[in-house]
């Protein structure tokens, strides 16, 4: 993603790509380039470290790194409090379709009695759930509880081995690792006597691209912490 990114920005006419930093240099290149956005794809150990060495030089960052959750977006709020005029904008998933495709699963969820999320990755993943999968459940939770929805049915008493899925925010995720994915989710809604999926696939990583060009534009016009590339399309 990193590499794929730099050639994106490089021809985007109104970016400068002034620093490439890859596993084994020193984060502080950005400060000595003098970049006024970073663009973060470091794994989930280090992104926090990365993400906080930028705020603290009032670099804004767009955060990519997959797994960057609730607990690491929590801090990036309390460091961003003596950091005020610096934004910082996490996106679980750059692909404009990936986005619409959460967008279109939350305003579903509240009219169908049972919703899951089965998400495919390839196997040199590290994370699972992925983080779209994560933030579209959470989307969809919020989404139900705003409307009063009832609890999604699920008799399941015995599940050893944990065949039902990760548990998030209420809502069933799956997980598929298998060579030949890229990045692929489908949302399933069922009510009695109907079934509606919603399903995205991106097959090479040029999908991401716009977001990533559309996310390092727009993160300077929004200080704080925002979650999502939603606000950035005008979807909320």
């Amino acid at each position: 993603m990193g590499s794929t990114s730099v050639g994106a920005l490089t021809q985007a006419d109104d970016i400068d790509v002034v620093a490439q930093i890859d596993i084994s240099d020193d984060p502080q290149l950005a400060i000595e380039a003098g970049a006024d956005v970073a663009l973060v794809f470091s794994t989930p150990d280090v992104a926090l470290e990365h993400v906080r060495l930028c705020v603290q030089a009032g670099i804004h960052v767009v955060v990519g790194t997959s797994g960057f959750d609730e607990a690491r977006q929590s801090e990036v709020s309390a460091l961003l409090e003596s950091a005020p005029n610096v934004g910082v904008l996490v996106v679980p998933n750059f692909s404009i379709g990936a986005v619409l495709m959460m967008s279109f699963a939350a305003a579903a969820a509240p009219y169908f009695e049972s919703v899951e999320i089965l998400e495919m990755h390839h196997p040199d993943k590290v994370d699972a759930p992925s983080g779209t999968a994560v933030r579209t459940a959470e989307m969809m939770s919020a989404a139900r509880h705003a409307a009063g929805s009832a609890a999604i049915p699920d008799a399941t008493l015995i599940d050893p081995d944990g065949a039902r899925g990760a548990n998030v925010a209420g809502i069933a995720i799956h997980a598929i690792r298998a060579r030949g994915y890229v990045a692929s989710q489908e949302v399933i809604l069922g009510n009695a006597g109907e079934l509606m999926s919603l399903r995205h696939d991106s097959t090479d990583r040029e999908s991401f691209m716009p977001g990533v060009v559309a996310a390092v534009r727009a993160v300077a016009e929004r200080p704080g912490l925002t979650v999502g590339l939603d606000a950035v399309l005008g979807l909320g």
